[in-house]
């Protein structure tokens, strides 16, 4: 069977609420279809280029994962960035979609820097903490999940497009009514349980990276 090659931006510290099982459906949903699944995980001081990759998965972690990771994932930010804009797939939850933005505002009061490649921001409110249920609207039908967070997100402007609109819960913060973000293949969410427990998402997923390999490494062969 073809191999499909997953990159997981460090399994080993944004791993919060089993972020992990959103991996481990795709590589369910690519064996029902016919593909074996190879996952890298890419970790502090390893080398990365985002086009050796089929899909790329960053989860989420606490402040302290957080921090560190903030630390090395500078080095990966072109290689990410032009991934991003050749439309190829991507899901962020949690802290892995917050990095996508310019910057957060730690509990403690420390600003992070993160990639700066999508126009958003989190601050940090620890006298709000967004925790329970959610069930929001998207493109590919109703989603249910959880969201434990204190993180609110706010895009910086117009071009980004949120993943799902708000039903019942949260999102990204409690004014905005909005779940998310979507942008070209590449999906940043607060839901955990994971995510991709709703089989309408993961199907959609599947059949974006099974078209990105058919479209790009199948064809450098």
């Amino acid at each position: 069977m073809p191999t499909i090659k997953i990159a997981y931006l460090y399994e080993d510290l944004m791993n919060t609420y089993g972020d992990a099982g959103d991996v481990k459906i795709i590589c369910y949903f690519l064996k029902q279809r016919g593909f074996d699944s190879q996952v890298v995980n890419v970790s502090l001081e390893a080398e990365f280029n985002a086009f050796d990759y089929d899909f790329i998965f960053f989860g989420g972690g606490q402040d302290l994962e957080q921090t560190v990771v903030a630390q090395d994932v500078q080095r990966h930010r072109q290689t990410i960035a032009d991934y991003i804009e050749a439309n190829r797939p991507m899901l962020c939850i949690c802290g892995g979609y917050q990095f996508l933005g310019s910057y957060y505002k730690t509990s403690g009061g420390q600003t992070i820097q993160c990639l700066d490649i999508l126009p958003l921001h989190t601050i940090f409110n620890p006298q709000k903490r967004m925790i329970g249920d959610t069930h929001y609207t998207t493109q590919y039908g109703e989603v249910r999940a959880f969201e434990n967070h204190s993180g609110q997100t706010f895009f910086d402007s117009a071009q980004l497009q949120p993943f799902g609109q708000m039903i019942s819960g949260y999102g990204n913060n409690p004014q905005d009514g909005v779940e998310g973000l979507q942008y070209k293949q590449t999906i940043g969410s607060y839901s955990h349980g994971p995510l991709l427990k709703n089989v309408n998402v993961a199907q959609a997923l599947v059949d974006q990276i099974i078209n990105n390999f058919q479209t790009h490494r199948l064809a450098q062969k």
